[in-house]
């Protein structure tokens, strides 16, 4: 390579070598000498070998092209179910446990959704069967094999290991017995690390059979194994969190055991019932078919019938599957639920069935409109683009709730100039869709109605806290339906006081849409409401010592969860926070008018006991005086009145004696009893006679019939 100056160009001559450099340095540095040579005079001459500088051009465009096309080669989608299967903790499925308890919990809402949108009531069967490893084994077809080297395995004990857990067993036993000498009580041992290692997984056959409206024929699949579809899309009061439902629980199976799931189903009056083995294709989210057949169909069954087969942990979420299964029957006493645990233990069977106690079932959750101060830019773009209406004024009428004709067209003559109430809707610009956002929260409208919610009701809620609890006490508030951030909510609680299962202090039970909620319980708003804003000592009730059952169920066409878990609600909203604590105020004022009146009456019942305790002292002490009298009495002389010598004669011929006298109090103190007792029972309602709790069953058959209710009661009116 050769640089040389040229004497003819003026200026200063800057020659640069350039030996190693890169073609794409030597290009720009081209580039830079066609651009700045005729005022500063550089030049650079390139090796011939290289190419010319158009050649070079050609060259790195080629090259450019290629590192285009690597990059866009690097692009890669996900299908949402390919997401979740990554991300499995976000809708509960953070490991064997709690993908056990998920996966109950699923089908059980799934089964009670079905049965209420045909207004049945719900009876539902929930079946946990455990799977050994070797059961499981040979259901896959694969073969035991026993250990060749047993170091590679995460369960072996080395020699050193295995000599200082027997060396700590033998301190522990030593201490046992100087214990045992010194008479001291025997402390339980530490509970010993389990020898089981990572790869020793615990498998369950989960089946849960219900009442409700089936599925058809050919959208099973679909319903299944296609993730982010479903029937409960829409703005509305939904039991579930994500969508998902039993496609998550088919993923973690798909994941932990590679085994399908099998459907059975049949819709009314149908002769047939639906048949489907099926599994999920994660990366391309759709169903993957073994079998989809029809079966016959005798007894005309109708409903759903689910089974899977996924890995979990029954020993370390048993307790938490229970208190779902116990806290769904408080908020849907209308249900029936059976739940089973099968294992090949027989110590570790389990038969639980929650009765149902009522027929009285809360209205179904209605679909309903999106309030204008709730939408943003994207949805609104959604909803024209979706929306049958023409005309613009037409689209805000119809497509949002509170807005009227005539405040359509007052609403359209704030926008601007460039809007017309008969301009087309689908004709609007992006500038223009923003100024309607804008003007949607900035604008006053009126509070979105309750009536598309569905609560569980004031009678279903005190009558499953009655059924689970039998508290000593309890009682129940709902408030009106309140709004935040353009979605309505109903707050519904209950206190109980005393039961069985309850522990000492504040017991929390959360429902969100008639859900129970058992996880991240401290940053709740129920929890921390109760345990921090309620002075529980006002209200004659201990916080400490008393057994307090705290119930809380809040519904709306958007839970403001909290966390990706949706596992909580947040105290940092302030309608949500004044709502929870009201209704939980009114139900301790019911509570304290309670608990004042029988105080009195435990009161009465005390002064009752120490008079009937001092009757024999004190009738046998003013018989002593009246005998006394009775001697030294003088008929002739008149120092008493009438009744009086009517009283000392009778104690003088035996007709009064300190027995009859004795139970002549005892009677005054019964009579005195009865009438503040009656007085007592008038002011609190209730009648003379002793009540007890009576449970009417349904007539059998169709029937037609108006129910009356209460907060208390139902009376059904049948015509």
């Amino acid at each position: 390579m050769e640089f040389g100056a040229r004497d003819a160009l003026p200026g200063s001559m800057l020659i640069v070598l350039v030996d190693l450099l890169p073609t794409a340095l030597a290009l720009a540095a081209y580039h830079l000498s066609q651009r700045f040579s005729d005022r500063t005079g550089i030049w650079v001459l390139m090796d011939s070998s290289r190419g010319s500088p158009d050649e070079l051009k050609k060259t790195n465009k080629g090259r450019s092209k290629t590192n285009c096309m690597a990059k866009e080669s690097l692009l890669k989608q996900k299908s949402p179910a390919e997401f979740f299967a990554e991300n499995k903790n976000i809708a509960g499925f953070d490991n064997p446990g709690k993908s056990l308890y998920t996966t109950v919990r699923e089908l059980v809402e799934n089964a009670l959704d079905s049965a209420e949108s045909i207004s049945q009531l719900p009876d539902i069967e929930i079946i946990i069967e455990e799977i050994t490893k070797n059961k499981f084994n040979t259901m896959i077809g694969l073969v035991h094999r026993e250990r060749v080297d047993e170091e590679l395995y995460d369960d072996f004990e080395t020699t050193k290991a295995r000599e200082k857990r027997l060396a700590k067993e033998a301190r522990m036993q030593e201490i046992q017995a100087k214990n045992v000498a010194h008479g001291k009580k025997l402390k339980e041992p530490p509970a010993l690390k389990s020898g089981k290692g990572r790869g020793e997984a615990s498998f369950f056959k989960v089946t849960c059979k219900d009442n409700g409206r089936g599925m058809p024929h050919d959208e099973i699949p679909n319903m299944f194994g296609r993730v982010l579809s479903g029937t409960k899309y829409g703005l509305k009061q939904t039991r579930g969190k994500f969508g998902l439902g039993a496609k998550m629980a088919l993923i973690w199976s798909k994941m932990s055991t590679g085994l399908p799931i099998e459907i059975l189903s049949a819709t009314r009056g149908q002769n047939y019932a639906s048949f489907c083995r099926l599994d999920i294709d994660i990366h391309q989210n759709i169903p993957h078919v073994h079998l989809h057949e029809k079966r016959e169909n005798k007894d005309k069954w109708r409903g759903a019938e689910i089974q899977i087969i996924i890995e979990g942990n029954w020993t370390t979420y048993r307790s938490k599957i229970l208190h779902y299964m116990r806290q769904m029957a408080v908020i849907t006493p209308y249900a029936q639920f059976f739940f089973k645990f099968i294992s090949d233990i027989s110590e570790k069977n389990l038969t639980i069935r929650f009765a149902r106690r009522t027929d009285v079932m809360p209205p179904a959750p209605l679909e309903t409109k999106h309030h204008p101060s709730a939408v943003d830019i994207l949805l609104i773009k959604r909803l024209i683009a979706e929306t049958s209406k023409q005309t613009l004024q037409q689209f805000l009428q119809h497509e949002f709730v509170n807005i009227s004709k005539s405040y359509a067209e007052r609403l359209v003559g704030e926008m601007g100039p460039d809007f017309s109430p008969k301009m087309a809707v689908k004709s609007l610009t992006s500038h223009q869709i923003v100024r309607i956002h804008q003007l949607f929260r900035q604008a006053k409208f009126d509070d979105p109605s309750g009536d598309c919610l569905s609560p569980a009701g004031e009678y279903n809620l005190r009558l499953g806290i009655i059924k689970e609890l039998q508290p000593d006490m309890v009682a129940t508030c709902s408030s009106s339906p309140q709004v935040f951030e353009g979605h309505p909510f109903i707050v519904e609680a209950g206190i109980s006081l005393g039961g069985k299962d309850v522990k000492q202090g504040l017991n929390i039970f959360r429902f969100a849409n008639r859900i129970p909620l058992l996880f991240e319980q401290g940053a709740d708003v129920v929890t921390r409401t109760a345990t921090k804003k309620i002075n529980w000592s006002s209200y004659k009730i201990n916080q400490m010592q008393d057994k307090i059952g705290v119930f809380v169920s809040i519904v709306s066409t958007k839970v403001p969860f909290k966390g990706t878990g949706k596992e909580y609600i947040g105290d940092d909203i302030t309608e949500i926070s004044s709502a929870v604590k009201s209704a939980i105020k009114q139900c301790c004022l019911q509570l304290r008018s309670k608990i004042v009146k029988k105080l009195q009456a435990r009161e009465r019942q005390e002064r009752k006991r120490n008079l009937t305790r001092y009757i024999p002292d004190a009738s046998r002490a003013i018989m002593d005086v009246l005998e006394e009298m009775a001697q030294n009495y003088e008929p002739k002389r008149q120092r008493h009145d009438k009744e009086d010598d009517e009283l000392l004669n009778k104690v003088a011929s035996k007709e009064i004696t300190e027995m009859t006298f004795g139970e002549s109090l005892s009677q005054f103190v019964e009579q005195v009893d009865y009438e503040m007792a009656l007085e007592y029972a008038t002011q609190s309602g209730a009648s003379e006679e002793p009540r007890e709790l009576v449970y009417l069953s349904s007539l059998e058959g169709s029937y037609r019939y108006v129910d009356l209710g209460s907060p208390v009661f139902v009376f059904r009116l049948i015509t």
